[in-house]
C-alpha cells in the first residue's frame, strides 16, 4: 500500500476557491490510478474526480465537472484537486486514494475500487 496524506481543507464562503494536496509515499509516482472521494455528512462515499498516471487520463463526477480540476506533481510526488465556484453541498470530507494496479474497464469514481487511503482534509462552504 501507498501512504496518502491530504491538507488544504478549510473554510471558504460560496464561489471561493480551494486547493487541496495530497503527498504520496511511493518511491515512484509513475503507475497507478489516484482519486479524491469525498463523504459529507451523514452521506454516503462519492466519487469526485481521478487521474491514470500512466496516460493522464482524467475523470469527474457530473456534481463538479467544469469547476474541479485534478492534477498530479510527479516530480514532487503530489496530486492537487482545484475546486473553483464552490457550493455549499460541496461541503464533505476529501479523502485522497490510490490504486497501484491501475486496473483496465473499473469505474475510479467508486470509492470500492481503492485499496489505500488518506485521513481527509475538511472542506467547508459556508457563509
Amino acid at each position: 500500500q501507498v501512504q496518502l496524506v491530504e491538507s488544504g481543507g478549510g473554510l471558504v464562503q460560496p464561489g471561493g476557491a480551494l486547493r487541496l494536496s495530497c503527498s504520496v509515499s511511493e518511491v515512484t509516482f509513475d503507475y497507478g490510478t489516484f482519486g479524491w472521494i469525498r463523504q459529507a455528512p451523514g452521506k454516503g462515499r462519492e466519487g469526485v474526480s481521478f487521474i491514470k498516471v500512466e496516460d493522464g487520463e482524467t475523470g469527474y463526477a457530473d456534481s463538479v465537472k467544469g469547476r474541479f480540476t485534478i492534477s498530479r506533481d510527479e516530480g514532487a510526488k503530489m496530486m492537487y484537486l482545484q475546486m473553483n465556484s464552490l457550493r455549499p453541498e460541496d461541503t464533505a470530507n476529501y479523502y485522497c486514494a490510490a490504486d497501484l494496479r491501475s486496473r483496465p474497464n473499473t469505474d475510479y469514481l467508486l470509492a470500492g475500487n481503492y485499496d489505500s487511503w488518506g485521513q481527509g482534509t475538511r472542506v467547508t462552504v459556508s457563509s
